[in-house]
Order: structure tokens, then C-alpha cells, then sequence
């Protein structure tokens, strides 16, 4: 999603794997430095925690070993069924512990994988929820919408559903994920 990622920017990436994931937040914490989202698949009841680390504690921004043990820990005696860490880099020895520990790695250089068709058809269904909220109902054809008229675009979901189709075309699949994250910023606060 982009190279230099703010505490900020790393929760919104959290937030775009959730979604393409289809993972249900049940639960949303905010401490110092971090940020956990508990969620779970749609179709099952497998616990998940997504730790975003916002601020690490070694002025380089790397993320250490105890990061991940306190992850792993918390994971055992919470009995979660998966963990993911997200920090904006991680140190040898914390990829190492991650692995040996079953914990998805994911930073400035470690993404996970999308199917551009996946990343895409979430983003559709984003802004299908999106039209039906604003508008009342999702347009049929380009012309039925009301947010470009004149070369001018009213509507910032249909700025990105526009954006979202040219970025497909190109195969772009770093923009689509921030195409994602500004839908979902739309979807948490309407009113932006």
C-alpha cells in the first residue's frame, strides 16, 4: 500500500485485509502504541487477532522479538486460532519467532497476497453498500448515477468506483488496496 506507512496507514491496511478476508470485527482495542482487532471469518467462528503495531519501540521502527512473544502469549492464553502482526518492519529475529509461532507477518515490504479479482470484487461490493446508503439504491449503468455530471464528480464513491476501474484495467494492485481503505473510511464515517 504504499513505502513509507504511518501508525495510521498500517491500521487502514489491517482494516483492507479484514475486508477482503471477509472478516466480521467483533472487537476493536486501542492502547498505546497498538491497536488489536479481533474479527473472525463470516463463515465460521474462528477467533483472529490482528495486532497493528502503530509506534515501535526502537527508534529505528522496527518491530522486536518481545512484540512478538506478548503476541504469541496473548494468542495461548485467549485462545485465539490465528494471529497476524502488523508493524512497519520487523527485525530477523522477530520474522524468525513469527514463523516458528504461526503468526502472518505483514509490513511496508510484507504483503499479503490479493487475486485482483478478490481485491476487486470486494471493492464492488463496498461501493454497492455505499450507493445504496447515499443514494438509496445502486445505479444500473453510469449514466443512472448522479455523481458525475458535467465532467464533474459530486461523489467521492463514485470518484473511487471510476478510479477503482482504471486502476483494475492497469492491474494495479497497490492502488486498488488504497481505493479499498478510502471506501472503508467512507463506509466508518459517512459524513467525510
Amino acid at each position: 500500500m504504499g513505502d513509507k506507512i504511518t501508525g495510521e496507514g498500517l491500521v487502514k491496511k489491517a482494516e483492507v485485509i479484514s475486508a477482503v478476508r471477509d472478516y466480521e470485527n467483533r472487537r476493536t482495542r486501542r492502547k498505546e502504541k497498538k491497536v488489536d482487532l479481533t474479527v473472525s471469518p463470516s463463515e465460521s467462528d474462528d477467533k483472529i487477532l490482528i495486532r497493528v503495531i502503530t509506534e515501535a519501540k526502537s527508534k529505528s521502527g522496527y518491530v522486536g522479538v518481545d512484540t512478538v512473544r506478548k503476541m504469541s502469549e496473548v494468542l495461548k492464553k485467549q485462545n485465539y486460532d490465528k494471529g497476524i502482526l502488523i508493524g512497519k518492519r520487523f527485525t530477523e529475529g522477530a520474522k524468525s519467532e513469527m514463523e516458528h509461532e504461526d503468526i502472518e507477518a505483514v509490513s511496508e515490504r510484507i504483503t499479503p497476497h490479493f487475486k485482483v479479482e478478490r481485491l476487486y470484487l470486494t471493492i464492488e461490493g463496498c461501493i454497492e453498500n455505499l450507493c445504496r446508503a447515499k443514494c438509496g439504491r445502486v445505479p444500473v449503468k453510469k449514466s443512472d448515477c448522479k455523481g458525475y455530471v458535467d465532467g464533474n464528480y459530486s461523489c467521492d464513491v463514485r470518484l473511487i468506483s471510476d478510479n477503482a476501474s482504471f486502476h483494475l484495467e492497469q492491474g494495479w494492485i497497490g492502488f486498488l488496496e488504497k481505493d479499498l481503505a478510502k471506501l472503508l473510511a467512507i463506509e466508518k464515517d459517512p459524513n467525510k
